[in-house]
C-alpha cells in the first residue's frame, strides 16, 4: 500500500467514525423531539414517526414503488397537544421564567467575578499569587457535589435557603477556578506595551482593564458568559438542595418530578418540556460559535 492509499484509507476511516459519532448523537435528539409529537404519554409505545406505516413503506421500497411509499406516510399522526398542555395545566412558564433568571444573573455575576479574578492574577504580581492559581487548579481536580453538606450549612446560616440567589452565589464561585485560569491564559497573550502606552498617557489599572483589555477579549468572553449562562439549564443537583418550594422551582426540578413516582409517567410530555428547554442554548450555540471557539483556543494557549 504506497502513501497516497494510505491517505485515502485514513480519510475514509476518519469519515466513516464521525459519521458514526454523529447517528450516535443525533438519535436520541431526535427521538425526544418526535416523541414530544407523538400521542400518549408512555415513550414505551412512542415511535420515531407517530403513525408511520413501515411495513407499506418497505414494501414500496422493495418494488420501487413511489405511490406505495406516499401511501405509507398518510397514516402519520402528529401531536401539538403536549405543548399546549404544558403552558396551560402545569407551572412550566413559571419554572422557566426562574430558570431564565438564574441563568441570566449566573452569567453575569459569573462572568464579572472570573474576569476580574484573571486579570489580577494574569498582571500583578502579589503574596500568594502562586499558591493561588495552585489552589484553584487543585479545586478542578473534585466535582463540585463533595461540598454539598457544606453548601447547605451555609447557605443555611445565611437565610439562603429556597432563595434563587443562593443558588446563583453557588454557580458563580464553583466557576472561578477553571474560567479563570483560562481567562488568564489569554490575558497572558495580549502584549504589555498596549498597557504601558496607556499608562504613559496617564490611564489607571481600572482604565486599562475596562477600555484596553475588555474590547480585545471578546471571544473568551462570550464563551464564559455563555458557558455559565447554560450551566443553570441543565444543573439538576444543586437546584434541588436548595429550592424547595413549588414558585422557585428550576426546569430541572420541574421536568423531573413528572416522570417519578407511581403516577407520574409523563414521558411525552417531559420530552415536549425538554425540546422547549434546547431552544435558548440552540440560539446560543449558532449565533456566538464562532466566538466560542476563538476564545476558547486562544485561552488553552497558555
Amino acid at each position: 500500500m504506497n502513501r497516497k492509499q494510505k491517505n485515502r484509507f485514513s480519510t475514509f476511516f476518519k469519515h466513516l467514525l464521525l459519521t458514526f459519532v454523529a447517528l450516535f448523537t443525533i438519535y436520541p435528539v431526535i427521538w425526544i423531539v418526535m416523541g414530544s409529537f407523538n400521542p400518549g404519554s408512555s415513550l414505551f409505545t412512542a415511535q420515531v414517526i407517530p403513525g408511520m406505516n413501515w411495513s407499506l413503506f418497505w414494501e414500496g421500497m422493495r418494488e420501487f414503488n413511489f405511490h406505495t411509499v406516499m401511501e405509507s406516510f398518510r397514516s402519520i399522526r402528529l401531536t401539538l397537544s403536549h405543548y399546549s398542555h404544558l403552558f396551560q395545566e402545569t407551572n412550566y412558564l413559571l419554572w422557566y421564567k426562574n430558570t431564565l433568571k438564574i441563568a441570566f444573573w449566573n452569567m453575569v455575576l459569573s462572568t464579572f467575578l472570573v474576569v476580574t479574578a484573571a486579570y489580577a492574577f494574569s498582571r500583578f504580581r502579589f503574596p500568594g499569587r502562586k499558591q493561588g492559581l495552585m489552589t484553584m487548579l487543585v479545586l478542578q481536580m473534585f466535582p463540585g457535589f463533595m461540598g454539598m453538606i457544606a453548601i447547605y450549612i451555609l447557605l443555611l446560616q445565611l437565610n439562603l435557603l429556597d432563595n434563587h440567589w443562593g443558588l446563583i452565589l453557588v454557580y458563580a464561585g464553583g466557576s472561578i477556578p477553571f474560567n479563570a485560569w483560562l481567562v488568564k491564559g489569554y490575558f497572558d497573550t495580549l502584549p504589555k506595551s498596549l498597557e504601558e502606552a496607556a499608562k504613559i498617557d496617564g490611564a489607571g489599572n481600572t482604565t486599562i482593564f475596562a477600555r484596553v483589555l475588555m474590547p480585545l477579549s471578546v471571544p473568551i468572553l462570550v464563551f464564559v458568559a455563555v458557558s455559565n449562562f447554560i450551566g443553570p439549564w441543565m444543573d439538576f443537583i444543586f437546584a434541588r438542595l436548595v429550592l424547595r418550594s413549588n414558585e422557585n422551582k428550576t426546569l430541572a426540578i420541574g421536568l423531573f418530578e413528572m416522570v417519578t413516582g407511581r403516577g407520574n409517567t409523563e414521558f411525552t410530555l417531559f420530552a415536549a418540556g425538554a425540546v422547549l428547554v434546547a431552544v435558548p442554548i440552540t440560539i446560543l450555540f449558532m449565533t456566538f460559535q464562532r466566538f466560542m471557539v476563538e476564545g476558547l483556543k486562544a485561552g488553552a494557549n497558555k
